[in-house]
């Protein structure tokens, strides 16, 4: 390509990404701002579809600033548009000035964009036994289940509910995906902790509700009970699936 061409390329992009730099020679400045207005108006429409609550809840000029300040200053790491809610999360995550948005904006972007990702996963079921013994195997959770703590309340924050404090005990969320529908329900501590042990050791049922029991602070007798009901009911819902093949 040749040199001066790449120029006037560059030159185009950075001023289609920020009107600050200096738009290229010899183009109307009236067809460069329909441009322009044409790319950053279709990134904030997928943007508002990816964050319906964020979209609504958050001031229109200051919807609008962000939504300006990611396209003009983040690099995504892809092109694809269907993971553009991702990477509006990372920028949010990193951003410079936090202080530049209400403190619960990543948290609930996060929870937004979980709902979608999960709706959108090709994750495949892993190989299970459907006919088991839950305390004596080594439970096996759906990969299309996901449990979530967030220091803000993202289930309850809105147009009409937007905290200023973090309250004092965190928000435990499920996410399920179930024929071809996202729902999401909050968690007892001792459920969310549970499903964090599910995913993180490989061991048996009795031995994740023992190590619990530890961690609690609590008898294993008197812990047993409600692990077990647990348990039964994730399978009944279909977050535990069944059991690992063979030996633990």
């Amino acid at each position: 390509m040749p040199e001066q061409l790449l120029d006037q390329l560059n030159c185009m992009a950075n001023f289609v990404r920020n009107p600050h730099h200096p738009p290229p020679s010899g183009l109307e400045a009236r067809r460069l701002a329909i441009y322009r207005q044409l790319f950053i108006g279709n990134i904030e429409s997928l943007l508002a579809a990816s964050f319906p609550v964020i979209h609504q809840t958050l001031p229109r000029a200051d919807w609008q600033r962000l939504v300006h300040d990611f396209y003009a200053n983040y690099r995504c790491q892809t092109p694809l548009f269907t993971q553009l809610a991702g990477e509006f999360v990372a920028y949010l995550e990193q951003h410079e000035n936090p202080q530049d948005f209400p403190p619960w904006l990543p948290e609930l972007a996060q929870h937004e964009w979980s709902e979608s990702a999960l709706l959108l996963s090709d994750a495949v079921e892993p190989s299970h036994n459907p006919h088991c013994d839950l305390m004596e195997g080594a439970p096996v959770i759906s990969r299309l289940a996901q449990a979530h703590a967030y220091e803000w309340p993202v289930c309850d924050i809105g147009p009409d509910h937007q905290p200023t404090e973090k309250p004092a005990t965190p928000t435990l969320v499920l996410l399920q995906r179930r024929e071809g529908q996202v729902t999401f329900s909050r968690l007892a501590p001792m459920a969310y902790a549970l499903l964090v042990s599910l995913v993180e050791h490989r061991r048996s049922g009795r031995e994740h509700l023992v190590a619990l029991a530890e961690v609690a602070g609590v008898s294993v007798r008197e812990l047993m009970p409600m692990g077990v009901a647990a348990l039964e009911g994730f399978k009944a819902r279909g977050i535990v699936l069944g059991t690992r093949w063979g030996e633990l």
